[in-house]
């Protein structure tokens, strides 16, 4: 009798090592419990519509998650990484969010897209976990003290939208189609329209469509083409981008177009004509063309990694695990500390840091307590079917 219980003692034993060994991340990391890793979580569009923002951040937080780990890790610890598809879908962004918080998620770095992102914002703010989005653009993504973000916010984007065009006497009438559905389009269109009274362009034509009317385009673009419009500013994703672009050359509409890091991706959309994108210009905080040692670095790296060059988000979301590492460790974090005392560390830490990220421009990257990011802007014009820097 005594050695059938012991006998079930060790079996029992051998099913609580198993189940533990079986917790590892779904990007390739080893399993660790006990408070010997940080978990950081990832959640973004891999499938859908914004697929390709999505899985650039997948990848570009995997790469700089692979160089902290080489490199020894956030201050002597290793980071364990789990990336969830949320469909760009605020609903199954929350679903995401509380799988990756039963893995045991510390820190999560995302959502990738606004609207999933001011969803799950709200969770976290319940939790006090730290959120790094590299991406959500919309003000109410990081409305809470324990959030931040890498990229430019919607009004930002839409201010230095409205200043470039004039600083560079792009056009002195212009049109603006825009999603009054999506809080990106409409919060970006907004903040333009109100900067264009400042700036010696008129808008002559802004034409709004919606989640339900998003494939036939005609009228948008009869109307600006009958104003008069010289440039067409799309605050939108590219896959409506791109639909417009076939469709203005249909019309014989030949107008410059301008848009945001949205459009990032228009290269990449399943048969459409990326000639119909030649000398679209895009406001954005990165160039892969760039020359400086780190982009040509991290370019180098990524095409290595997964065969193409990296766009915006992927370069976001590297800085963001860059971030988090040089946070945390200003912060004083531990990786035994609760969510909340990590989230804590990381808010302290984030106020102190500069990261040399290559979105970051000649004076890197730095945050302030409302988790906005100083950097520069750049710009980046398609030619010859690539990004190149202007």
């Amino acid at each position: 009798m005594k050695n059938r219980k012991w006998i079930s003692a060790l079996l029992v034993a051998a099913m609580v090592i198993a189940t533990l060994s079986g917790c590892g991340d779904k990007s390739g990391g080893s399993s660790s419990t006990g408070g010997s890793v940080y978990k950081v979580g990832g959640i973004g569009p891999t499938t859908g519509p914004a697929a390709v923002y999505g899985q650039a951040v997948k990848n570009g937080m995997e790469l700089a998650t692979k160089e902290i780990n080489a490199a020894g890790g956030i201050g002597g610890v290793q980071i364990e990484i789990s990336y969830e598809d949320d469909e760009h879908d605020a609903e199954k962004s929350v679903n995401a969010y509380n799988t990756l918080k039963d893995w045991g998620m510390q820190l999560l770095l995302g959502t990738v897209t606004s609207a999933p992102c001011k969803a799950v914002a709200e969770e976290a703010k319940n939790d006090n976990m730290f959120l790094l989005t590299p991406s959500g653009s919309a003000v109410d993504c990081i409305k809470y003290d324990n959030a931040f973000r890498v990229c430019f916010s919607d009004p930002n984007q839409g201010i230095a939208s409205a200043q470039y065009i004039s600083k560079e006497k792009l056009a002195t009438k212009v049109a603006v189609i825009y999603d009054s559905s999506d809080v990106y389009s409409s919060g970006i269109y907004q903040k333009f329209a109100e900067e264009a009274a400042n700036q010696d362009f008129e808008i002559v034509a802004a034409e709004a469509f919606t989640a339900d009317s998003n494939k036939d385009f005609s009228t948008q673009i009869q109307k600006a083409k009958d104003a008069g419009a010289e440039l067409v500013f799309l605050p939108i994703y590219y896959t409506e981008a791109a639909l417009i672009l076939d469709q203005a050359n249909k019309a014989n509409y030949d107008a410059k177009f301008f848009g945001c890091d949205g459009l990032d991706g228009i290269l990449t959309v399943e048969n459409f004509d990326t000639t119909l994108a030649e000398g679209v210009i895009l406001l954005t905080p990165f160039a892969a063309d760039a020359t400086d040692e780190q982009t040509v670095n991290f370019v180098k790296a990524y095409k290595e990694a997964y065969n193409e060059t990296p766009n915006q988000f992927a370069a976001d979301a590297y800085d963001g695990m860059y971030a988090i590492k040089a946070a945390l460790e200003a912060g004083g974090a531990t990786p035994d500390m609760s969510v909340s005392d990590i989230c804590e560390a990381a808010k302290k830490g984030m106020l102190e840091i500069t990261v040399d990220g290559v979105t970051g421009g000649e004076d890197g990257i730095t945050w302030t307590a409302d988790g906005e990011p100083n950097k520069s802007p750049k710009a980046v014009v398609i030619t010859d079917g690539a990004y190149k820097a202007m």
